[in-house]
């Protein structure tokens, strides 16, 4: 179970939430595993037990074994096939102390063999659909798609990503067979506590094309093109038309570049008006390949960009400074009564040799270093317990 100290509040906020310092209450929270960027195709994907077709049609690199060898350059050889498990690591021991409720996590990849590439693109991304173990692995429950890659490989490829998902018992959200399916939320029900609610959404700034928004018999993406009041209104109208007693929302939102700490006006201004007029509970952002900046709103989590939790980037060099092999896994504990949080507790790790690794002291601390850094003009800083996690604080 996450500490005690992962729940303490700041004393302005402590005797609202008081609930939490009762051990019979923090039971009754509901917490949340979330994470950015899962990045299981290309390299990955030739490691595990049934790769696929490895042929790629970027500038420089046009086989996925490339991604291989380049990671065991920097890392020695690996011993091949790669077990299902074996890339989420240390990661798996983490899941099961903290048992969390329910498993998020944004799906950055095509699962498909379909070989319809999209020709607008330079990079494509896809996870043959019998290596599909590898998220069952860890218990994932719902994987968000409204990203820039899921249509990667066309239309069919869409389709078999989400008939292979569902096929493993996964729900997924952002992206569907027409635009209802892909604008209507994953309903994960959390039994003798409620539901999560996940609705999510792209924004072109992330590098999705317009012209992959779902239409009305047409598969594809919920995406638009700015972060605008009809936005929230939409999402608000669809909210209010499913949300109960006891659940909470999560907005989960594919912006941004992939580069950079700044947290533009508008993602900010957007994310509060989610949480003021449309009844979302938690904010839950990427496409950042590096953690960005926390803020509490209304006692709300906004995460405005989670960073990459697994990919195959080792061995390519130019972002050294952002650290985007150093990954973080979201545990934020809430209130189903009234959807607050209650604390954030991360647990910090790196990514190597395609495998989660339990980040050293000083790797942690430079995360928490980083994070506080730029929560500071959002209101909150981190700290390290003294188990390694790292615990948010906020007011």
């Amino acid at each position: 179970m996450i500490s005690q100290d992962a729940f303490t509040l700041p004393p302005e906020q402590a005797c609202d939430l008081s609930i939490v310092t009762s051990p019979h209450a923090a039971s009754d929270l509901v917490t949340l595993f979330l994470s950015g960027d899962v990045m299981t195709g290309r390299g990955i994907d030739q490691a595990l037990p049934h790769p696929g077709d490895p042929s790629l049609f970027e500038f420089y690199v046009q086989s996925a074994q490339d991604y291989v060898a380049l990671a065991e350059s920097k890392h020695g050889p690996f011993q091949l096939p790669l077990d299902y498990a074996y890339i989420w690591g240390d990661a798996l021991a983490e899941l099961d102390r903290i048992a969390p409720d329910v498993r998020i996590i944004n799906l950055e990849t095509s699962v498909t063999t379909c070989d319809d590439h999209c020709v607008q693109k330079g990079i494509h991304y896809r996870m043959h659909p019998s290596n599909v173990p590898c998220l069952t692995a860890a218990g994932i429950d719902c994987c968000v798609l409204a990203n820039n890659h899921v249509l990667d490989w066309g239309i069919r490829g869409l389709e078999e990503t989400l008939d292979t998902l569902r096929g493993a018992g996964i729900a997924t959200a952002g992206a569907g067979r027409d635009l209802r399916e892909a604008m209507a939320p994953a309903v994960l029900e959390v039994p003798a506590k409620g539901r999560v609610l996940v609705f999510a959404l792209g924004v072109t700034s992330s590098g999705i094309p317009l012209d992959w928004r779902a239409g009305e018999q047409q598969p594809g993406v919920n995406v638009v093109g700015r972060l605008s009041q009809r936005t929230v209104r939409a999402l608000a109208d669809q909210v209010h038309a499913v949300k109960q007693k006891g659940d909470i929302v999560v907005a989960s939102i594919h912006w941004g570049p992939n580069w950079g700490y700044l947290v533009p006006r508008e993602q900010r201004r957007f994310a509060h008006r989610l949480i003021d007029e449309a009844g979302v509970d938690l904010v839950h952002g990427h496409s950042s390949h590096h953690p960005k900046g926390i803020e509490v709103y209304g006692n709300r989590l906004i995460l405005y960009g989670c960073g990459d939790l697994l990919n195959d980037y080792e061995g390519i060099s130019g972002f050294e400074d952002f650290r985007d092999d150093l990954a973080l896994m979201y545990f934020p504990s809430m209130d189903p009564r009234d959807g607050r949080l209650a604390g954030l507790a991360m647990s910090a790790f790196q990514i190597r040799r395609f495998r989660l690794n339990r980040a050293s002291k000083e790797d942690s601390e430079w995360l928490a270093e980083r994070l506080g850094r730029e929560g500071a003009a959002l209101g909150t800083r981190v700290e390290r317990g003294p188990d390694g996690t790292l615990l948010l604080r906020w007011g």
